[in-house]
């Protein structure tokens, strides 16, 4: 089977979102490393083998087929005025056909954290799955205490739609999360429930 290789890269004021490649591991694996108290109490539970080359190659593999496939859109969230890696945002779980949708989940380096950056990263994919994939929904989840997150998807438009009991492993254990979605052509407004 012939595969179309597709090129993502999306440009913002300050950014330059595009896939993984096997040169990032090093500064990925460093920056994963340095904000891992900042990350895994938000994030499921790191496999014993996380920070490896072997992991971070597979990584690599998987976005390049998800990006063929569409099936997901993962890409590095890279600073344009001196390339430093800061994190990373995918649109993940695409469906087609009459859903149109997808997940969208995100991760900074606490170093970067609250610097607008991710509000960004966020316009960007945003605009990417509605103008040039022809999405009409996008999902995202997130702790009901994690304050910042669910500010930041406030912040970019996403409305609260509600729980999802025991919906993810965090921390080794099932916790609930608040959802969010974004639609391409939303009538709802403001809502401030939640």
């Amino acid at each position: 089977m012939l595969r179309i290789k597709r090129k993502v890269r999306l440009e913002t004021e300050r950014l330059s979102l595009r896939p993984p490649i096997h040169s990032d591991f090093r500064e990925w694996a460093k920056l994963r490393y340095e904000s891992s108290d900042f990350l895994t109490k938000w994030e499921p539970t790191w496999a014993s083998n996380h920070l490896t080359r072997k992991a971070f190659t597979n990584r690599v593999y998987w976005a390049q087929r998800s990006i063929s496939g569409d099936t997901a859109v993962p890409l590095f969230l890279e600073r344009r005025e001196d390339g430093a890696l800061m994190g990373a945002i995918t649109l993940d779980n695409i469906r087609r056909g009459p859903a149109q949708s997808g997940t969208l989940g995100y991760w900074i380096g606490h170093h970067y954290a609250r610097h607008g950056y991710m509000s960004e990263a966020i316009a960007a994919i945003v605009h990417y799955a509605f103008e040039r994939m022809d999405l009409s929904r996008l999902e995202a989840a997130c702790l009901p205490e994690n304050k910042a997150s669910r500010g930041l998807l406030e912040r970019t438009g996403f409305k609260y739609e509600g729980v999802a009991q025991a919906y993810l492993q965090i921390d080794g254990r099932w916790r609930s999360h608040v959802l969010y979605s974004a639609l391409r052509m939303d009538r709802r407004g403001r809502t401030d429930v939640g």
